[in-house]
């Protein structure tokens, strides 16, 4: 039975926060990662007409925990990874990372 909430390895249950998704659907086409998982979203105070951009934050226990930005919300995203430091070099590459 397919998972009615994911696609393209995205759990999209919940609300992502606005221009995240794009970036998200690019790195969910590396091979290593398994599933791609949007946390909390919350509010922030500065950077009015910031450009959206995802940040490494650490290793976790199953892959990386990235929080993404955009001008007005922080939203934790948990990447599901078999190869966390090939998915860490990556993502490092990208130009919407910080």
């Amino acid at each position: 039975m397919a998972n009615k909430y994911r696609i393209n390895k995205i759990k999209q249950e919940h609300t992502i926060i606005k221009d995240i998704l794009p970036l998200l659907e690019d790195i969910s086409q590396f091979q290593e990662i398994k599933s791609i998982i949007p946390g909390r979203i919350n509010q922030r105070n500065s950077s009015s007409g910031q450009e959206a951009y995802l940040k490494i934050k650490y290793n976790t226990s199953s892959g990386l925990k990235l929080i993404a930005k955009n001008s007005s919300s922080v939203q934790e995203v948990f990447i599901v990874t078999k190869n966390t430091d090939e998915t860490k070099a990556k993502l490092q590459k990208l130009q919407f990372t910080n």
